[in-house]
C-alpha cells in the first residue's frame, strides 16, 4: 500500500498522489499532502485551507466516485501565483452501490460548498478519463 500512496513528481511544482479506494485514503493523503505544501512555503493559513480543500475532493472521489482516482497538485509561479488541488476519478458509482465510506447522515452534501468558499475557482471536468474536480486558492 505504501508504493500506491508515494507521490510522483511531475515538475518542480506539481505532485501527484495516487489515491487507493479505502477510507483510510483520506487521512494518508491528506498528510503527504501537508508535507508537500509545507516544502512549497506557503503560508499557514493558506495551507490549511488547502488541507480543507484536498480532503474534500478526495472523500467526494472515495465516496461516490468508481477508482482510480489521483489527487494532482500544482503551484503556478507564472504571475497568477495559485495553488491548483484536481481530484480525477472513473466517474461516478453505479447507484444504489455502497459507499466505500458511510458519512454520517448530518454531514452529507458539504464538501462541494466548502470548496467554493475557500477557493478562488472551482468547477468540474467531464472528459474520456472520468471526472476532474477542481480548485485553485491564490497563493499571493
Amino acid at each position: 500500500m505504501t508504493a500506491q500512496l508515494d507521490a510522483v513528481v511531475r515538475e518542480a511544482v506539481e505532485y501527484v498522489f495516487p489515491l487507493p479506494h479505502i477510507p483510510e485514503a483520506v487521512s494518508v493523503v491528506r498528510r503527504r499532502a501537508r508535507t508537500v505544501l509545507a516544502d512549497w512555503n506557503l503560508a499557514p493559513d493558506l495551507a490549511e485551507d488547502a488541507l480543507l480543500v484536498i480532503s474534500e475532493l478526495i472523500t467526494n472521489a472515495v465516496v461516490h466516485a468508481l477508482p482510480p482516482a489521483v489527487l494532482r497538485l500544482s503551484l503556478a509561479v507564472d504571475g497568477c501565483n495559485a495553488l491548483r488541488v484536481e481530484v480525477t476519478d472513473a466517474g461516478p458509482a453505479a447507484p444504489g452501490c455502497r459507499p466505500v465510506v458511510e458519512p454520517c447522515a448530518g454531514e452529507r452534501g458539504r464538501g462541494l460548498g466548502i470548496v467554493t468558499a475557500l477557493s478562488a475557482g472551482c468547477g468540474t471536468r467531464v472528459h474520456t478519463g472520468g471526472i476532474t474536480r477542481w480548485a485553485e486558492l491564490p497563493a499571493a
